[in-house]
């Protein structure tokens, strides 16, 4: 698990905000919150290992270090306080608090007080005595003595008179208590010096007066009058132990650390000479080990005093306590090797039969290497968790493609039928729209090409038709050879169909001039055929599967295919109902003899009214904002399906009562009065003299109106050759859309530049270079002089 660290400085800001808010001191606010720390780790699931600490108070703060000690395995960035208990016999005793983080002392009366509450049934009273600086330690820097009287609950009695007795028993002792605790802070402070050597402590011991009350479950042992053991039996049994006096000369050592520590064996060493104390940060001298007696210690053998084959290996790390023996004014220390795995074990070519056997170091590196062996093992599932969720996405993804692909061939939920075994029921469509194309001459051009521009002409082709589906939202049923199938209102039925499909033949027949032929390179020619009429829709085959159309309707589209013209939309009598009064153009053919159906009455569709040619080929637009930059804009799909362009006020009389959205070409040779030819050989619109056209306004839409319509003649008179080029004119308003003049007219551009309509470029480029803004003296809301 990951744990995040944060500083103290962060920890008293808050605490500062808190007692802003609250309106108490810092120290409250701290005592409170180690009241509730100690609460957290009950919830935490640390209840049991804090109980059994100790069976009294005292034995409680003694053993903390060690807790403290075990944690750090678990939280490498704890930095715990120490702890030191100097005990009294009559129910008082200090406790000695360092610490390296300043300013957090008063969460130690919090945590004792809840503890001596909850585990003791204890009233503890704390009070700060001194704090300081602690200079002869290494680490720790702040030193607090708190004084801690312990006294026993006053139990409650059932007889109301005693109950007030008690009361004023009790506010009697705490105003005894406090009188005598000011008394001896008093003393305290007035000693400045003591005229015998005595250390700092011993000095506040000599000050401390206990009152009543009890510190712990005394129990008086018994001890023999004389040790019934001998020095090799001791030495043996206990093969980690070390014996030094007060200058840390070493006395005795135990058989075991003799041999992974020869210099022991040396007579009058040093202890300090080779070993360091790692645990507690102390200075490595008899009056500071006394002072942490009650701590665990941890002791690091020198690298440098090792024999030189050793020097190689890891230091040995002995952890123990300290006991002082009076007696002989020397201590021992009682400790094992500090080791947490086998591996630990062989690194340091140690083996368990060194350990002695009552020596629990034992049981834990053997329980600890089953720990590592489970965490290992974790780790390993964790790690393939990660591989298979890595793998999950990659399969979500491939998934994805795999459906994407599938989607393209088959309906949505007619692959999901197949994909789940199910057998796909056919399904009758009472009206749908059926669309088919094909190539004009595709037979001659197949036969003067190579395979590969055949096959690169119609990916070409293909792949326009096919966004055009996505933009319509028709369904691409099959393409064989040249021939395109489409079909709307299939496999979702749609009221619409009829309107979808003729946008896209719009869009076809649009498509189609942008793909060349590679025998002529002039742009291709097609036939499109359309027919609504009711269908059977039903998935054939079990090998490669396809959706297929049957009826009747899927005969007819493609009889009116066959009988079409090139470059022309071909309507059935029931396609042209469906399309009648929904802002189509549409022109009668007249009766034509069917193969299979006789005579019929066909249809042409030529545009769409209500829909300009980029948004029948889905492109979005860019009009110009009020500040005359390109903003997104994207017009809406609904203008597709019969909604009003909209027209300029101010010149809704140009647009000849409807918007065609593209240039509409002369059926027929334009009479010799009607237009004239200019030095060029261009034609030009009646009344219009061979001098430069006066310059339009900037936000007139007059200017984009040239445009729009010279770079759609141009392209649509590249289709006819050099001389039909230069017989192509007509000057038509489009709508009020103000689009700049560098997206599709830079794309008609290049078309009439592959077409050769060089002359055409160049008028076309005089007027894209028309100024956007107002000449200078001229409102942008003068009128245009073209008006």
């Amino acid at each position: 698990m990951t744990y995040t660290v944060y500083d103290d400085t962060i920890t008293i800001k808050l605490i500062q905000e808190a007692c802003k808010v609250l309106g108490v001191s810092m120290e409250a606010i701290l005592k409170l919150f180690g009241e509730y720390f100690f609460k957290f780790c009950k919830m935490s699931g640390y209840d049991r290992m804090l109980r059994t600490l100790g069976g009294n108070l005292t034995e409680f703060i003694e053993n903390l270090d060690a807790l403290h000690s075990y944690l750090a395995l678990s939280y490498q960035e704890m930095n715990a306080p120490s702890f030191r208990v100097e005990r009294a016999a009559d129910g008082k005793m200090l406790l000695h608090y360092y610490s390296d983080r300043s300013g957090l002392c008063h969460i130690v009366p919090g945590i004792i007080e809840a503890v001596a509450k909850d585990f003791f049934d204890l009233d503890v009273t704390m009070d700060i005595l001194d704090m300081n600086e602690e200079v002869e330690r290494t680490g720790k820097k702040e030193h607090v003595v708190f004084l801690v009287v312990q006294k026993a609950r006053r139990k409650m009695r059932k007889a109301k008179p005693a109950r007030l007795h008690d009361s004023q028993d009790i506010q009697s002792d705490q105003e005894a208590l406090q009188a005598a605790f000011l008394r001896m802070k008093e003393k305290y402070l007035s000693v400045s010096a003591c005229l015998v050597k005595k250390s700092h402590w011993d000095v506040v011991r000599s000050i401390v007066v206990f009152g009543k009350g009890h510190l712990a479950n005394t129990l008086e042992p018994i001890y023999p009058e004389r040790l019934w053991i001998e020095e090799k039996t001791f030495c043996n049994a206990f093969p980690f132990h070390i014996v030094f006096d007060e200058s840390l000369r070493i006395k005795q050592a135990g058989v075991t650390i003799q041999k992974y520590v020869p210099g022991l064996q040396t007579q009058k060493i040093r202890l300090d000479e080779y070993f360091s104390i790692i645990h507690p940060q102390i200075t490595f001298d008899i009056f500071s080990i006394c002072k942490f007696i009650n701590s665990q210690f941890v002791l690091k053998t020198r690298r440098e005093m090792m024999p030189e084959a050793w020097k190689s290996q890891p230091t040995l790390k002995l952890r123990g306590q300290m006991i002082w023996m009076e007696s002989t004014r020397c201590m021992m220390y009682m400790c094992s090797p500090k080791l947490r795995s086998l591996q630990e074990l062989e690194e340091h070519k140690m083996h368990l039969s060194d350990i002695a056997p009552h020596d629990t170091t034992r049981d834990l590196i053997l329980l600890n290497q089953q720990r590592l062996a489970e965490i290992e093992l974790s780790n390993q599932l964790e790690r393939k968790k990660e591989e298979l969720r890595v793998l999950s996405q990659h399969l979500a993804i491939e998934k994805k493609k795999t459906e994407t692909l599938l989607y393209a061939m088959l309906p949505e939920h007619v692959a999901n039928q197949l994909k789940e075994g199910k057998k796909v029921a056919a399904g009758e469509f009472k009206t749908c729209t059926i669309l088919f194309s094909d190539v004009v001459t595709f037979t001659n051009i197949c036969a003067a090409c190579e395979p590969i521009q055949i096959v690169n002409m119609l990916n070409s082709m293909y792949s326009k038709f096919d966004r055009l589906t996505s933009v319509h939202e028709v369904y691409k049923v099959e393409t064989i050879g040249d021939a395109y199938m489409v079909v709307g209102g299939v496999p979702v039925p749609t009221g619409s169909h009829a309107q979808r499909v003729a946008n896209f033949a719009l869009g076809m027949r649009i498509s189609a001039k942008e793909v060349m032929n590679p025998v002529t390179g002039e742009p291709i020619q097609i036939r499109v055929g359309i027919h609504t009429g009711p269908v059977l829709a039903g998935v054939v085959g079990d090998k490669m599967p396809r959706y297929c159309l049957f009826g009747d309707t899927v005969n007819t589209a493609s009889r009116m295919e066959s009988h079409g013209l090139p470059d022309k939309v071909h309507l059935s009598p029931t396609a042209y109902r469906a399309l009648e009064n929904q802002g189509f153009e549409i022109v009668e053919r007249g009766e034509i003899e069917v193969k299979g159906k006789g005579k019929m009455t066909t249809y042409f569709l030529i545009q769409n009214l209500n829909a300009t040619n980029d948004e029948i080929m889905g492109r979005p637009t860019t009009p110009l904002d009020h500040k005359g930059k390109q903003k997104r804009a994207s017009l809406p799909a609904t203008k597709l399906q019969g909604s009003v362009q909209p027209f300029c006020p101010e010149h809704s009389s140009l647009a000849s009562g409807r918007d065609t959205g593209q240039p509409e070409l002369p059926s027929s040779p334009p009479h010799d009065g009607h237009l004239k030819e200019t030095s060029k050989g261009l034609p030009m619109s009646r009344g219009v003299t061979d001098s430069p056209p006066p310059q339009p306004c900037g936000t007139c839409p007059c200017v984009r109106s040239h445009i729009s319509f010279l770079s759609h003649s141009f392209a649509e008179a590249s289709a006819l050759g050099k001389e039909g080029r230069k017989s192509v004119a007509a000057m038509r308003y489009a709508d009020g859309w103000q689009l700049p003049p560098d997206s599709d007219v830079a794309d008609e551009s290049v078309n009439m530049k592959e077409g050769g309509g060089e002359e055409e470029l160049g008028l076309l480029n005089s007027y894209m270079a028309v100024p956007q803004t107002a000449p200078k003296g001229r409102s942008n809301n003068s009128s245009c002089p073209r008006r």
